[in-house]
């Protein structure tokens, strides 16, 4: 490096820390310490790419661990590439552990990413992604920041077993609820199933969550193609990591901000993914908060504009039978946007990435194995993607289409004359502690014409947005082999789960939605045809219940929850900290110094 150039001039980000002839006094304080486990100061002065690695992998978070062995191959593509890692640790989300939710830890880690990243001097980072919320948390702050990014992904758990049967994880899980509610498995039984779908490092290896978030970052064009779906036990997996710390080099040398991906047509690229493979419910907070940070319109509606008439092509559970690992092998997500272009769903010039479009990315990569990934002409489903809902109660909530079965169907939706369509007793809970309490309770009348809703489950009211809608049935009806209700609620839940709830519900009942006036014996009028949910009783004994309506007292456990509570939007708008959204470019605004 030329020490006389103007330090303006410098291209670098890092170099604005590390290398600024004209002010040794704080280049020293910088450069000094980073000396004290080994780095040399002409490394640190050499023009290197710094590229910060966002490690959110630890023993707290299983799901991610994986990357406490990813990051040292992406160390050593970096150092190959001629950058310089810099390894740093990320708030841990893991959410099967978390509680109340690990919802509250998406905002939270977004929050000290966007800190970090801004505060140190980085040119580029790999934000390490697996456990559901870690995708768009680290998503979320690269658009804020806009700081060259790239996601590193951990990939799924290899396939689980139990007694000669594919055993998914979540899926698992409703499963033995079920089974031990009718009384078809005791509590061994029970532990058992549930934990055979733990068969190696990885997280969820269903169409849940964490794979389906992965796979959206890769439809984004924020992920090396066919990176998302490798399961993390595989050798591929490492190699993988490799190529994208050469890659974080690149980007960083390029200038390659998540601006000039994360575009309108890249969301709608995601949105119509996310319908093929049957993606999670989680998919529309998580991708419409991403969206928001960049300065990106995307809102609920777009889910079902975009997205309801993709077949699903994805024969993955919940919505199929396979999992993570026989769809990798099959091709992954390249494989399902290949078939996607044949029917011109997709913005294939659209940047990612890799330095190519998405075209060059998927051209050529058909599916291996047909019964896994369908050829778009005879998918598992013509019509696979999201309805949004509106009606009386609220303003808007999501229903997974892809999930309704045969059953449920001709319970529900298979009246000759409406067909649909179907009223519904309302049987109300406050929340999953009075669920639980209740549900079996032979007052309550509960059979196959009710409907349960739940409330006090949002964003504001539980805190966090808790993954409760999916509540299964009275142990009475599952004897009688009734495996599912219709549901409805302001919380979220599993991607996992194949109930085909109606949840989501904006406004949640914390802040005075109409879900708060909903009492136990309504009537509502369920119409898929409309995309209407409405309670039965006329305006004025509505007006009569808002005016007698009283606000639950919220009791914060923590310092961030009262905080959180107090600045987070709903989950029609991505559940943001919404002055958070306002925020943009930020790592072009150089901080201040610190002596």
């Amino acid at each position: 490096m030329n020490q006389d150039a103007d330090p303006a001039a410098v291209p670098l980000r890092s170099q604005q820390w590390f290398n600024v002839p004209g002010d040794p006094g704080m280049t020293a304080i910088y450069v000094e310490r980073y000396l004290n486990f080994g780095l040399t100061r002409e490394e640190l002065q050499s023009g290197r790419p710094v590229v910060g690695i966002a490690q959110t992998g630890s023993d707290l978070s299983p799901c991610n661990r994986i990357h406490l062995q990813t990051v040292e191959r992406a160390r050593d593509g970096i150092r190959d590439a001629g950058g310089l890692p810099l390894v740093f640790p990320v708030h841990p989300i893991q959410e099967s552990c978390r509680r109340p939710t690990a919802a509250l830890d998406r905002n939270l880690a977004y929050l000290g990413l966007v800190e970090i990243l801004h505060g140190y001097p980085f040119d580029s980072v790999i934000l390490t992604a697996g456990c559901d919320k870690t995708t768009p948390a680290g998503l979320m702050a690269a658009a804020t920041t806009n700081l060259p990014a790239i996601v590193m992904s951990g990939g799924p758990m290899l396939d689980g077993w139990f007694n000669g049967r594919l055993t998914g994880s979540g899926m698992a899980t409703w499963e033995a609820r079920r089974q031990y509610a009718a009384g078809q498995i005791d509590y061994e039984g029970f532990m058992d199933l549930v934990c055979s779908t733990t068969t190696s490092p990885g997280h969820c290896n269903t169409m849940g969550t964490a794979l389906t978030m992965n796979c959206l970052a890769e439809a984004l064009g924020m992920s090396l193609p066919g990176s998302a779906s490798i399961p993390a036990a595989y050798r591929e997996r490492l190699q993988s990591a490799y190529r994208t710390g050469v890659r974080a080099v690149e980007i960083a040398r390029e200038g390659l901000t998540p601006s000039k991906i994360l575009t309108r047509e890249a969301f709608e690229n995601a949105v119509i993914v996310n319908s093929a493979i049957g993606g999670s419910t989680n998919a529309p907070p998580h991708l419409t908060a991403i969206a928001r940070h960049m300065g990106v319109e995307l809102n609920v509606n777009d889910w079902e504009a975009l997205g309801y008439d993709v077949p699903l092509l994805v024969n993955c559970q919940p919505a199929g039978h396979y999992l993570g690992e026989a769809f990798h092998r099959a091709g992954g997500v390249p494989a399902v946007m290949n078939e996607l272009q044949r029917q011109n769903r997709l913005h294939t010039e659209a940047a990612t990435i890799s330095g190519n479009t998405v075209g060059a990315n998927t051209a050529g990569r058909t599916a291996s194995d047909r019964d896994v990934i369908r050829d778009i002409d005879e998918p598992l489903m013509e019509q696979a993607g999201f309805m949004v809902l509106a009606g009386n109660l609220f303003d808007s909530a999501l229903m997974k289409t892809c999930v309704i079965s045969e059953d449920f169907r001709q319970r529900y939706l298979s009246d000759a004359e409406h067909p649909n369509c179907f009223d519904a007793r309302v049987i109300v809970f406050e929340g999953p502690e009075d669920y639980h309490a209740r549900i079996d309770d032979p007052d309550l009348q509960i059979d196959e014409t009710c409907l349960l809703a739940i409330r006090g489950c949002g964003p504001v009211g539980y805190p966090g947005s808790g993954e409760v809608v999916n509540m299964t049935p009275p142990a009475h009806l599952l004897k009688q082999g009734v495996p599912y209700l219709p549901t409805l609620g302001d919380g979220r839940q599993s991607g996992t789960s194949a109930s085909p709830s109606m949840l989501n519900v904006s406004p949640e009942s914390a802040v005075g939605g109409n879900l708060a006036l909903l009492q136990t014996g309504d009537t509502v009028r369920i119409d898929l045809n409309a995309r209407t949910v409405n309670l039965l009783v006329d305006d004025a004994e509505l007006q009569q219940r808002r005016s007698d309506y009283v606000p639950p007292e919220l009791q914060h456990q923590t310092p961030w929850q009262q905080m959180y509570r107090g600045c987070v939007g709903q989950l029609s708008t991505g559940g943001c900290i919404e002055f958070a959204t306002k925020y943009r470019d930020v790592a072009s605004d150089l901080p201040r110094h610190n002596h």
